[in-house]
């Protein structure tokens, strides 16, 4: 019996449990079918990664993946100059609603559809001043959730990097998917991207530190993928995940004296510039424009780094010291940026929650991340203070074998 099966019979016995209602068996049998929220929807928008891969298809390496499930709908909030979301909906026969609602009961008064892909980036969206930039995932989840709760049925939902700028509604779109029992799936394509070389190791291995760093765009949009896929390492340490006790974010001459007080590891990054493809030469301290280190102390006492190098660095790379072992290990998540191909291996898994109900890593993941994100960028507007977060203590246990595509990717 599977976690989800085993739910909705414990709910089912006690009562008061929301389940789907009747479905009939022809549309048990029909392939499913999806409806798409976009913010805005143009060329290399994160809405063509996605939404235009379920439309035709994506490859990974050399094989190509026919999407097993339909867009039956797109909702866009905002039409960009150079929209395509319209003309490509028009060519593979999609209907467009002006409304999220209409676009997850197709029209009628009920979900009509069996999974959601929420899009919330990019688009004409204030930023505060925490160099946050408002994107209305929660706004659009929020309207999900009130058709959910209408219907008396939910759908797999997949949202599209950090759940909200917000902790507090970070939690509440995480509380809704635990309430209504729908599988939901969320975050970067970083983690699960091509690694070179392919770095992995067991659960519960005995870590001493990790670092991840990234490029220049330091504003939560852009820390956001170095977070993420430092978490997709340390979540792997002894004893699983146990939360995050504290949060810092340091600036310019602060990084570097950071690393001389051990705060993170030297050694390390230096292991992880190692993979570079795209490193320039010369001393970090000198080539690095503007950085920031991200620090991490989880609850069980492990610290961790995500740096923001930008001038340095322009990719995503990540090492890990394992206790016992004499060199780091590291590697590069590579991108592809002739064809962001690095999104195809996160759309194939998202289309396994849609076709299965499978994950092939946990929610919790980009839960932590986003609560961490939000009270970093709190931390940098408050003058790079360190900031408990009791409110962080989600533990959870990564997958057996970490889920990212192989091979060197194109």
């Amino acid at each position: 019996m599977n976690r989800r099966t085993f739910i909705t019979t414990v709910a089912g016995a006690a009562g008061g449990c929301f389940l789907p209602g009747p479905r009939s068996l022809s549309a048990r049998n029909r392939r499913k079918r999806i409806a798409a929220l976009s913010t805005t929807y143009h060329v290399r928008s994160h809405s063509d990664n996605f939404i235009t891969r379920f439309l035709e298809g994506w490859w990974i390496n050399d094989t190509y993946h026919e999407p097993p499930c339909d867009v039956a709908s797109l909702f866009v909030e905002q039409e960009h100059d150079a929209d395509i979301g319209n003309r490509l909906a028009r060519s593979w026969g999609v209907r467009t609603f002006p409304t999220i609602r209409e676009a997850l009961t197709l029209g009628g008064g009920k979900l009509d559809v069996d999974g959601v892909l929420l899009i919330g980036e990019h688009g004409n969206y204030p930023t505060n001043v925490r160099n946050q930039k408002l994107y209305p995932r929660y706004r659009f989840m929020d309207h999900v959730v009130s058709v959910f709760r209408h219907s008396r049925r939910s759908a797999p939902v997949f949202n599209d990097k950090h759940l909200s700028y917000d902790w507090k509604q970070s939690k509440q779109m995480y509380d809704w998917s635990r309430e209504l029992d729908f599988p939901m799936m969320a975050g970067s394509s970083v983690p699960v991207t091509f690694r070179r070389p392919e770095l992995d190791f067991p659960l519960d291995s005995d870590l001493e530190q990790a670092v991840a760093v990234g490029g220049g765009w330091v504003a939560d949009g852009g820390l956001f993928h170095v977070l993420e896929t430092l978490q997709c390492f340390t979540e792997r340490r002894k004893g699983g995940e146990t939360g995050v006790k504290s949060v810092q974010l340091l600036a310019d001459n602060a990084v570097w004296k950071a690393a001389d007080e051990g705060l993170w590891s030297r050694a390390l990054l230096d292991a992880a510039l190692s993979r570079g493809r795209k490193v320039v030469p010369g001393p970090v301290e000198q080539k690095a424009r503007r950085p920031v280190a991200c620090l991490i102390e989880y609850n069980d006492g492990f610290r961790a780094a995500a740096l923001g190098l930008g001038g340095k660095v322009s990719e995503y790379l990540a090492a890990v010291k394992i206790k016992g072992e004499r060199e780091p290990k590291s590697t590069l998540c590579y991108i592809p940026t002739e064809n962001s191909n690095n999104f195809s291996p996160l759309v194939d898994s998202i289309a396994r929650m849609y076709t299965r109900g499978t994950l092939d890593y946990p929610v919790e993941r980009t839960v932590i991340v986003s609560g961490a994100l939000s009270f970093l960028m709190e931390s940098w507007h408050r003058g790079q203070i360190r900031i408990e977060t009791p409110m962080l203590d989600i533990r959870y246990r990564g997958p057996e074998n970490s889920y990212y595509a192989h091979g060197m990717g194109s």
